[in-house]
């Protein structure tokens, strides 16, 4: 018997560092630093070395558990936090994270006070929102008044600005969008005297104008992970062009517990299924099918898993077992046998924060 247990995401990382370094590459080449974002591994350490490894300026996560992971494996490059920070956490976010993103005045009179009391200055980048109506100011006289705070605040380093786009309201970050960006940062910069470090202008959302050349020349950070750990969104969401990209950095491996022929449409007055959802099932007749012990509690959302067996198809799951359909499979699937499936960004995230799910980099 095999001493790995399943499920089993492996990520490779030689195909990690080819997009480190096709992407960190082309934002340097255009005056852009890029803050690697590791959550959607759930910082593992050996993702982050390779972000260092290959110029990141920052590495960033959205949990501050995840930052400690980090120091206690060693990174040294500075840490950035980029979800708001809770005011409860204010302590620990000031000994983890060199820099933060924050959106509310009482937050920054908590950090500037965490931070004289530690002894150090942190840094803080105030994030505007342009649209997405994720978080951020959304009146540039409440931006700039901020500014000024952090400014004043002996605690603090007023960094830059900084914009979400299309994580939650699916805003594109068109070149207007981060015109306004730029403009809001030069109101700051007026009113403070001085020029920012940064100006950060989003996330893998914001790729699309290194690749056709057209980011606004004071975009100087972009925030990106899923655009180098996973790269497939820009690809087929947006039919970029990108050969030079590696989409199967991370592959999830699952273990075939039945195989059975049955009928393709459910037998039965259909109501409700476990997650409260009505399902449309197309009555195929009858096929030969396959489930793995792996399920929605695991990856959320089974349409994030793509088969890299030929002719395996994924038809649906509950919370435990994700079932396939295997009458046209080229190999002759039986039980015991590890199918393997390539994942979106979603999928990921889910799978590398279980402990049911062995995580292993080659």
């Amino acid at each position: 018997m095999s001493e790995k247990t399943y499920p089993r995401v492996i990520i490779d990382l030689k195909k990690l560092r080819n997009n480190i370094d096709a992407i960190i590459g082309r934002c340097n080449a255009v005056g852009i630093d890029v803050a690697g974002v590791t959550k959607c591994v759930s910082s593992l350490p050996e993702v982050a070395r390779q972000f260092e490894e290959g110029g990141a300026k920052f590495i960033a996560s959205s949990r501050i558990n995840q930052l400690q992971r980090l120091k206690d494996a060693g990174i040294k490059t500075p840490l950035m936090l980029i979800r708001i920070p809770m005011l409860s956490e204010v302590e620990r976010t000031v000994e983890l994270a060199d820099v933060s993103l924050v959106s509310e005045v009482p937050l920054i009179g908590a950090l500037d006070r965490a931070a004289q009391r530690a002894g150090r200055k942190h840094g803080v980048i105030l994030m505007d929102d342009l649209g997405d109506l994720r978080e951020g100011f959304w009146d540039q006289g409440q931006l700039i008044d901020a500014a000024v705070l952090v400014e004043e605040a002996p605690g603090l380093e007023l960094m830059g600005i900084g914009t979400n786009l299309g994580c939650y309201g699916s805003v594109l970050a068109t070149p207007d969008k981060l015109e306004e960006l730029v403009r809001d940062a030069e109101a700051i910069e007026d009113k403070i005297g001085r020029h920012l470090k940064y100006i950060s202008g989003g996330a893998t959302s914001s790729i699309p104008r290194i690749l056709e050349g057209n980011m606004p020349s004071r975009i100087n950070m972009l925030r990106i992970g899923e655009g180098i750990i996973v790269a497939r969104d820009l690809i087929e969401l947006y039919d970029y062009k990108m050969d030079y990209m590696e989409t199967t950095v991370s592959n999830l491996q699952a273990e075939v517990i039945e195989v059975k022929v049955k009928p393709t449409h459910p037998v039965g007055e259909i109501g409700y299924d476990a997650f409260r959802r009505q399902p449309e099932y197309v009555d195929r007749g009858m096929r030969k099918r396959a489930i793995v012990a792996v399920g929605k509690i695991d990856y959320s959302f089974e349409t994030g898993l793509t088969p890299l067996d030929e002719g395996v198809e994924v038809i649906g799951a509950s919370s435990d077992h994700t079932l396939l359909d295997i009458e046209d499979a080229k190999r002759d699937i039986k039980v015991g046998d590890i199918l393997e499936f390539n994942l979106d960004y979603g999928a990921l995230v889910f799978l590398t924060q279980t402990s049911e799910v062995a995580v292993e980099t080659v």
